[in-house]
């Protein structure tokens, strides 16, 4: 039995195998490709078998999903931080250092395998049995992660993310001090053109997607700002990379903050996903999930704060 996804494009040029990865949190690049050889994507109607066709504002897409096939990873008896669960939704607190899904180097020991423990029988998920993930977090990112726990949950959810009814809110520290007190990025996010393990603020037309990140100062502490975020897209590294382009890169990123030390011995970037607000998808109230500051953050702010 097949899935069978239908998509409404709004405002872009893109090729379509970038505009369905993108748009399609829960497959990967080259699983869209496969999908699109396959026969199995429609664009107004019609077959579409090119991964470079373009897509355009207006254009009616249709994805054709197979069932998932048997997944191949073991579950693993992790222990997960719960937030919220009932039937259909689970809101986890994941530790910095936890990958989301398994990929090269990262097999075992994964937010997937804890889950595939804890909920034996969950949504499938780029074309094998994997738990429901929604949306993502890096690995060094700590926070609110949902999961759906039926497919039903999981469309319903995806559907949130997509049309930005899904709110997500961040703090981090930051280096430098803001003139300003909030503001907005509104500035288009794609792969880097050099290193393609990073993103990096890149034009539409060059493939760069639409990204919109709105901050404000919680709290000045001397040359370091406590920084609250919410983001209005979701596209990858996102707020580490608007944080960058601004000139106040988050404390303890390796990738986008050029290496700056600041003395003290952090588990990865100082970027918390604090709050993570949905509808859900069977009673179609609100549902907040809040998800405490971790240890490494608050001695942090402790640090810099005795130093100001």
């Amino acid at each position: 039995m097949s899935l069978l996804t239908e998509i409404q494009v709004e405002e872009t040029t893109d090729r379509l195998d970038r505009y369905l990865a993108d748009e399609l949190a829960d497959l990967s690049r080259s699983r869209v490709q496969k999908l699109i050889e396959q026969g199995l994507v429609q664009v107004n109607g019609k077959v579409c078998t090119s991964k470079k066709a373009e897509v355009r504002e207006g254009d009616r897409i249709q994805v054709e999903i197979p069932e998932a096939q048997p997944l191949e990873l073991l579950p693993e008896n992790i222990s997960l931080d719960i937030l919220y669960e009932d039937d259909s939704l689970l809101i986890l607190n994941k530790p910095a250092g936890m990958v989301v899904h398994p990929s090269a180097g990262h097999e075992n020991g994964t937010m997937v395998n804890a889950l595939l423990a804890h909920c034996p029988t969950l949504p499938g998920i780029n074309g094998i049995q994997r738990p429901g993930i929604v949306h993502r977090l890096d690995k060094d990112t700590t926070g609110a992660i949902a999961v759906a726990k039926t497919e039903q949950a999981f469309h319903h959810l995806q559907a949130q993310f997509r049309t930005k009814t899904a709110r997500r809110d961040y703090i981090a520290i930051v280096y430098g001090a803001p003139s300003l007190e909030n503001g907005t990025v509104d500035q288009p996010i794609g792969r880097h053109t050099i290193d393609r393990q990073k993103m990096a603020v890149i034009l539409e037309e060059k493939g760069g997607r639409q990204a919109i990140t709105h901050w404000h100062v919680k709290e000045r502490i001397g040359n370091y700002t406590l920084m609250h975020f919410e983001l209005e897209t979701g596209r990858t590294h996102q707020i580490r990379v608007h944080s960058a382009f601004i000139g106040h890169p988050i404390v303890g990123d390796l990738v986008y903050s050029s290496g700056r030390s600041i003395g003290v011995n952090l588990p990865g970037q100082a970027l918390h996903a604090w709050r993570l607000r949905l509808i859900h998808p069977v009673t179609q109230e609100w549902v907040e999930a809040i998800a405490p500051i971790p240890r490494s953050l608050t001695t942090l702010l402790e640090v810099l704060r005795r130093r100001a």
